[in-house]
């Protein structure tokens, strides 16, 4: 039972790898830009994968739940301006400060989780709802907010083992952690039977109240991580950083394009990650190619209903 969900997933994610991969050598070989085959290339193409990848890992966790969060890019912003504003440049503060960002991301998860699971409201309604009103209130609160993340902090952005970024070697380890978790734990069992049927789950003893607060839970801090990150790379934090559909729209996309189901109960990290280095790849492409900032969102408007459509009419053939 456990392979037959996970090779599915690693069918779609080898696939997805096999056309990231040749869409980007193609365009390489294609505008002379050969250098993109350097370490230093290939090592700045992944770092373009963490922030939207640490942020989809988390919304993988909810989707397989049938739940879904839009108060990511709200966490992002808020844990970057808090860290800036508690480390004020002092190295002192960042245990304290990267503690309270990840303690302010799990409050958020926590409140997502309880209005989905226990007051039953929709998903889609509760987490827009958190999103609006932590936006409106670093928006309102920016001003009294300055201050700049610590030096020695950045290194989580800039620094590097032999050549590769530590943000890239954080990112491949905790989706390993987290394939892991859903794949050979008893809550990755959990999350897969609540979002395959709920009724069922219950049935079994399963407290699908729990799972789906869990599930939030993990995506807000994911959510949060992912702020950081961007902090340390623009050394301080604003209350747009997230915004404008990057990560809160697109981590949706990658997850669902890696063959996570909307519905639940289907999909995992590593068919994520595969969506976001197609993503990361399309982004380097474009950018070979000098394509214009608003035609890029075009054509990976397309790209999102292409996947979509090829399976969800994979998904009917396997129903028929």
């Amino acid at each position: 039972m456990m392979a037959d969900r996970t090779l599915p997933r690693l069918s779609v994610a080898m696939v997805l790898l096999l056309i990231s991969v040749t869409i980007f050598a193609v365009t390489a070989i294609a505008t002379g830009e050969t250098a993109q085959f350097s370490l230093q290339g290939v090592t700045g193409l992944l770092q373009r994968m963490v922030a939207l990848g640490l942020v989809a890992i988390g919304q993988t966790f909810v989707i397989l739940v049938a739940s879904i969060d839009l108060s990511v890019a709200a966490v992002i912003s808020g844990t970057a301006v808090l860290a800036s504003w508690l480390m004020g440049g002092d190295p002192a503060m960042i245990v304290p400060a990267v503690a309270l960002c990840l303690g302010f991301a799990l409050a958020v998860g926590l409140v997502n989780g309880a209005l989905v699971a226990f007051a039953g409201i929709n998903p889609l309604i509760a987490t827009l709802g958190t999103g609006l009103i932590l936006q409106g209130v670093l928006s309102a609160s920016y001003g009294s907010l300055g201050g700049a993340v610590a030096p020695v902090f950045q290194q989580l952005a800039y620094g590097s083992l032999f050549g590769i970024p530590w943000s890239v070697l954080a990112l491949f380890g905790l989706a390993l952690t987290m394939g892991g978790l859903l794949n050979r734990s008893v809550l990755g069992a959990r999350i897969f039977a609540v979002g395959g049927n709920p009724d069922g789950a219950r049935l079994a003893g399963i407290r699908t109240g729990r799972v789906i607060l869990t599930a939030h839970v993990i995506c807000s801090l994911f959510a949060g991580l992912a702020g950081l990150y961007l902090a340390a790379r623009v050394q301080s934090g604003t209350p747009w950083l997230g915004r404008d559909g990057i990560y809160d729209l697109e981590s949706i996309a990658v997850t669902v394009i890696g063959g996570t189901l909307l519905a639940g109960g289907k999909g995992g990290v590593a068919g994520t990650l595969a969506g976001v280095f197609l993503f990361a790849s399309l982004d380097a492409s474009f950018n070979m190619l000098g394509i214009d900032a608003f035609l890029k969102q075009v054509l990976r408007g397309f790209v999102i209903i292409a996947a979509v459509a090829v399976h969800a009419v994979r998904g009917r053939g396997h129903v028929a």
